[in-house]
């Protein structure tokens, strides 16, 4: 097969770009690990301009039970779309280090189905029994550092922070770093947490994640950790392990016990200046070499840029939830960002507001309410969390969140609203309990449920939005919580909710609700 794609004048380097693909007439055989992955005398060479020539395996010539797919995918304008596969042999693994064409273009039909190895990612190559290398190390482009070649041909391909740690750990060792333990922490914007944190030792297979609350920064052995001033910004550590030192610091003596030898503790800068830090601990016998270390600094601006990434992606989901709930802000991060986008739910609305807040704010000092106020939403709304609903807006003294109703499932979200509900009571009773103990405020309530179909959107102008629900339902149910007030009881419940949940519940008589144009019955809980 031979084809030749010819640029539009003044939009290539060449004026053609010629592929070809023709039987090797040789016996090919690829080895990683220990073991022999591929031997065929049936591969075809791959020609294209300005690459290399590929040999492509047919699969019967591969051992495919050393091959793991992977969701990496790559596009080739001539070719297609390109499926990968990571090979794990020998206690080692080459991650996305074949590919295949599994629906090529018309120009690479022939490779069809057909496997294919980078040469680099390798072993040994041997064509007709001579051994063969594409490239030999000393030639690399990448100079003497194999971090560097690692960073720029596989590590920005790790889909999270996670990841990106993994694969590093497995590239230092496979270039003979005798690093033994290893940390990253990853200072983040968390209401709770100060810091995300990975940690590898060696004899463990996966990278474990961590947390780091705010108050865990404030205890005693995190300030006299050495991660502190690297954090802040005062350089790196690095101390000798032995009994000396280990009374300097807490980590150094768990260390000490383990048996290691040399701990490095190394700043890593994003690019607005926040600081991060990787740490590692060796037990070779003279530490770390200045090589080892020299080439891990000279990756660092690279390696920080890949954290920074995935970084600020956790952070944008973690503000997401905060500001906007899971379900809004997974609505966002999938796209629905302009005025308008949205859809029509069916759902339970729930609306509740805190009695007398007007004039307990002049009361109290600023300080006092906002903690009043606190302690209300930590009720409401951390009922509704509880539960399985979803917190939309916190208007001023009041909370509007939703049930989603899925298909046929009108009574279990319904349950869920009333389960919440009477959680909610229930914690604001506790509270009130305490506060009569410390001569403060009780706190008052009202809570209105309702269903029906909303439009659960985006509304605003169109560079100041927010995602919340309009339509009558939501009205009815704000309705339904102030009459709350006139009935005299803390949860009202609308005839439409009574019908969809179809539980015992008591009927408050048939009422007009402020603003709307019919007279519908209520309800409430029945009595205990």
């Amino acid at each position: 097969m031979n084809s030749v794609v010819t640029s539009p004048a003044g939009h290539g380097l060449t004026a053609e770009y010629a592929t070809s693909c023709e039987p090797a007439e040789a016996r090919v055989r690829v080895l990683f690990g220990g073991e022999e992955i591929a031997d065929s005398t049936r591969t075809l060479v791959f020609h294209e301009t300005r690459l290399p020539p590929v040999y492509y395996f047919p699969r019967e010539d591969v051992r495919m039970d050393l091959l793991r797919p992977t969701a990496h995918l790559t596009h080739c304008p001539f070719k297609g779309n390109a499926s990968y596969w990571s090979i794990e042999a020998g206690g080692r693994v080459a991650e996305n280090a074949v590919w295949s064409y599994e629906d090529p273009y018309e120009v690479a039909t022939d490779i069809s189905g057909y496997l294919a190895f980078y040469s680099d990612k390798m072993d040994a190559w041997y064509v007709d029994d001579a051994e063969l290398f594409a490239r030999e190390r000393s030639e690399s482009v990448f100079g003497e550092n194999p971090l560097v070649e690692w960073l720029l041909r596989e590590g920005w391909e790790a889909a999270n922070s996670r990841e990106l740690t993994r694969r590093f750990v497995v590239a230092m060792c496979d270039a003979g770093f005798p690093v033994k333990r290893l940390r990253v922490f990853i200072r983040t914007l968390h209401p709770l947490l100060a810091a995300t944190g990975y940690t590898w030792a060696d004899g463990e297979e996966e990278v474990a994640r961590f947390e780091i609350s705010h108050d865990a920064t404030k205890s005693d052995i995190f300030l006299s950790s050495p991660l502190k001033p690297v954090l802040e910004g005062a350089g790196g550590v690095r101390r000798a392990v032995n009994a000396e030192t280990a009374e300097e610091f807490s980590i150094l003596k768990e260390l000490y016990d383990e048996g290691m030898t040399d701990y490095v503790a190394v700043p890593m800068a994003f690019s607005d200046g926040q600081m991060n830090a990787i740490t590692m601990a060796t037990d070779a016998e003279a530490g770390f070499t200045v090589t080892q270390l020299g080439q891990i600094h000279e990756i660092l601006p690279v390696l920080s840029r890949l954290y920074e990434v995935q970084s600020k992606r956790r952070n944008a989901a973690t503000l997401m939830r905060t500001f906007l709930g899971a379900r809004t802000g997974e609505r966002v991060l999938e796209g629905y960002v302009q005025r308008g986008d949205g859809e029509d739910i069916h759902a339970v609305i729930w609306f509740c507001d805190l009695r007398n807040s007007t004039a307990l704010a002049e009361s109290m000092g600023r300080d006092a309410f906002l903690r009043y106020l606190n302690q209300f939403f930590d009720c409401m709304a951390g009922a509704v969390d509880d539960y399985g609903g979803e917190v939309l807006r916190f208007i001023g003294d009041a909370v509007l969140a939703i049930f989603p109703i899925a298909d046929g499932e009108s009574h279990a979200a319904c349950e869920a609203a009333l389960d919440a509900a009477q959680q909610a009571a229930r914690r604001i009773d506790v509270l009130n309990g305490s506060a009569n103990a410390a001569g403060r405020t009780k706190i008052g309530y009202g809570i209105g449920l309702h269903v029906g179909d909303v439009t659960y959107g985006n509304i605003g102008t169109p560079d100041r939005l927010e995602f919340t629900v309009i339509g009558a339902a939501a009205n009815e149910a704000a309705r339904m919580e102030a009459m709350t007030k006139d009935l005299g009881v803390p949860l009202i419940i609308s005839e439409t909710f009574a019908a969809e949940f179809g539980g015992d519940l008591k009927s408050l008589g048939r009422h007009g609700l402020r603003g709307v144009g019919h007279v519908a019955e209520l309800f409430t809980l029945p009595d205990d």
